[in-house]
């Protein structure tokens, strides 16, 4: 079925996140932050039209889609001066796909339960090569019905989609997902970095252990660049220290012990004072190797 769908952010993931809604059909409308970037969606999706602002983007849409960068960026695009809330309709649905807190996901849902619409906080993984393949995963807080209703048009992008609870629970599944990363890159790094020590190649060792127990999605696709000390592509560290935040934050609240996903974010703060801010967050094994 074709809907009327908003997509507000149009950054590294938005952008073609926004294209595979259009190309499936759906009558879609952006709007962007920077208008060149909103101007360049436009020129490769001649079919998109562009709002001058969240609420005009979200006025008659059955779903609007929300994919920024902070809590704060999804206060201002939703809750701000001609933010979407204002145009968002009766029966509409709001998806918030930023990797945000949990407590802003419920703050989200109330306001939009306000007028008479769904909410969905459903942040994603699978990065940029996830969301221009339509390959991601999309982990799922809200009622059953707004999920239902959103599925097929989440499936434009995503691979899997999986509701998890209510409101928040989506923010608190992709907390899972970081903290688990975290660990599995800071042991890839260490791995790495003790091959070399011991004189191996660590190719030849990846290409010997990587059928094993000690696979990972972050070995099979980042090993190769961790030796050659290529960082400049992937996940930004800046990007992953906020979501750690957000998962420390949640455990002090909720009594979950982290020591693992403490300790990696100081490193990750080493590498930010490195010059790493944009690096990839492989680039942790730059604290282990020195030259």
């Amino acid at each position: 079925m074709v809907e009327r769908v908003a997509f507000l952010g149009l950054g590294v993931m938005g952008f073609p996140m926004a294209g595979h809604l259009l190309r499936a059909g759906h009558a879609t409308t952006v709007w962007n932050r920077s208008p060149a970037r909103s101007d360049r969606f436009a020129a490769a999706h001649p079919a998109a039209v562009v709002a001058p602002s969240p609420a005009a983007a979200a006025r008659g849409a059955a779903f609007v889609f929300v994919c920024v960068g902070r809590d704060a960026d999804v206060r201002d695009v939703v809750l701000g001066k001609d933010g979407a809330l204002g145009g968002l309709g009766s029966g509409a649905v709001l998806v918030d796909h930023t990797t945000a807190s949990a407590e802003l996901a419920r703050e989200l849902e109330g306001r939009a339960r306000e007028r008479g619409a769904g909410f969905l906080d459903a942040p994603v993984s699978g990065g940029q090569s996830g969301a221009e393949q339509g390959t991601l995963t999309v982990m799922a807080g809200g009622e059953p019905a707004a999920f239902e209703r959103a599925l097929p048009i989440l499936g434009c992008y995503a691979r899997r989609t999986q509701r998890l609870g209510p409101a928040g629970s989506g923010q608190l599944a992709k907390m899972v997902n970081q903290i688990c990363i975290a660990g599995v890159l800071q042991g890839l790094s260490e791995g790495l970095h003790f091959a070399e020590a011991a004189g191996l190649d660590p190719l030849a060792v990846v290409e010997a252990i990587s059928q094993g127990a000690a696979q990972s999605w972050q070995m099979e696709n980042r090993h190769r660049t961790m030796i050659e000390r290529s960082f400049d592509h992937g996940f930004a560290v800046e990007w992953m220290r906020k979501d750690l935040g957000l998962a420390l934050g949640e455990a002090r609240r909720n009594g979950a012990q982290l020591p693992l996903a403490a300790l990696v974010d100081q490193f990750y703060a080493e590498v930010e004072a490195q010059g790493g801010r944009r690096w990839d967050t492989s680039s942790l094994i730059t604290r282990l190797r020195k030259t």
